[in-house]
């Protein structure tokens, strides 16, 4: 398999799980907090923003602290 189809392969697997779990995210929403998709997803992004961010300064340091950036790649 070329490096081609093995991206293209990688990107419908990922875009596969990320519509599964949209669907379970959905699923959770009801009557009682309709906006439920929307917080969750908002607050996902936010803390992307800030979590990789955080990665870009650490990784600019002189003397990289590689336990900082595991455990920012890990959250």
């Amino acid at each position: 398999m070329d490096v081609v189809s093995q991206l293209q392969r990688q990107f419908l697997d990922f875009t596969t799980s990320l519509y599964r779990e949209f669907v379970q995210l959905q699923k959770l929403q009801d009557e009682s907090n309709p906006d439920f998709v929307i917080k969750v997803v908002s607050l996902f992004f936010e803390d992307s923003e800030k979590l990789l961010n955080n990665l870009a300064t650490a990784l600019q340091q002189h003397i990289v602290d590689y336990k900082q950036v595991d455990a920012l790649v890990h959250q």
